[in-house]
């Protein structure tokens, strides 16, 4: 197992302008961006902060939500939770902050692509929740999560369900036909790649997503065409 150097002081400073706080206790955030591949097991690694993390980003996205959407369903809280804590918006999340150039892995993790990686990315906001917490209480998160979540719980596809899933059955509906994904190309470095994927329905004019999985760029794909055909509302902040 690989070891690497904790993060600098340099490094601390850039996060904690990142994120907005100044944290007391500086060996937990070393330990919020260190994968169990970097260090030995002793020394500590993101996994059980992550964990924490997970329950207090869905409390304070729920306490968002019940407090947005005063008139929405337990069903609508539900699909919107769902989304805005899936592992795919942790990850954008991550990749707007930059939080990529600070996680340490190991050599075998830092070849992984697709999904695993974007699990990774995704974990690590999370610990770093937790961290936030730990460090400053649950009002110091709040405020973190609230920074980065508001915006994209009130955006207008905030609450649509998966796209995937949603294309699927009107394709089934109106075409009785089911989508196809083809993976048109593959670039990038292996720890930051870049996935062009390519949506088929027969009769339907095709539609492309590039993302850095495979995953998200079926999705990304997925909803251009929803919101081409109609389906479903485009957003003004998308092209």
């Amino acid at each position: 197992m690989s070891k690497t150097k904790p993060l600098s002081i340099a490094e601390i400073s850039r996060l904690e302008a990142l994120i907005g706080y100044e944290f007391k206790e500086k060996a937990r955030l070393d330990r919020a961006l260190t994968h169990a591949s970097a260090r030995s097991a002793a020394a500590g690694n993101y996994e059980r902060l992550e964990f924490l993390g997970d329950r207090v980003l869905g409390l304070c996205v729920a306490e968002l939500l019940f407090s947005t959407f005063r008139n929405a369903s337990e069903g609508e809280l539900s699909v919107r939770l769902n989304q805005l804590v899936s592992a795919e918006s942790c990850a954008a999340i991550g990749d707007e902050m930059g939080l990529h150039n600070f996680i340490r892995t190991g050599s075998d993790v830092k070849k992984l692509t697709g999904k695993a990686m974007l699990n990774v990315r995704a974990d690590v906001v999370e610990s770093l929740i937790a961290t936030i917490y730990l460090d400053g209480g649950l009002e110091a998160s709040r405020k973190f999560i609230l920074k980065y979540w508001q915006g994209r719980a009130t955006s207008v596809d905030a609450g649509r369900r998966d796209a995937k899933t949603e294309l699927q059955e009107w394709a089934h509906a109106r075409f009785a036909a089911t989508p196809a994904y083809r993976v048109d190309d593959r670039s990038g470095p292996d720890h930051d790649p870049s996935f062009t994927v390519t949506v088929e329905i027969p009769g339907v004019k095709p539609e492309t997503g590039v993302e850095r999985s495979k995953r998200a760029a079926e999705q990304v794909a997925a909803t251009r065409l929803l919101e081409r055909e109609g389906v479903w509302q485009k957003s003004p902040t998308k092209n």
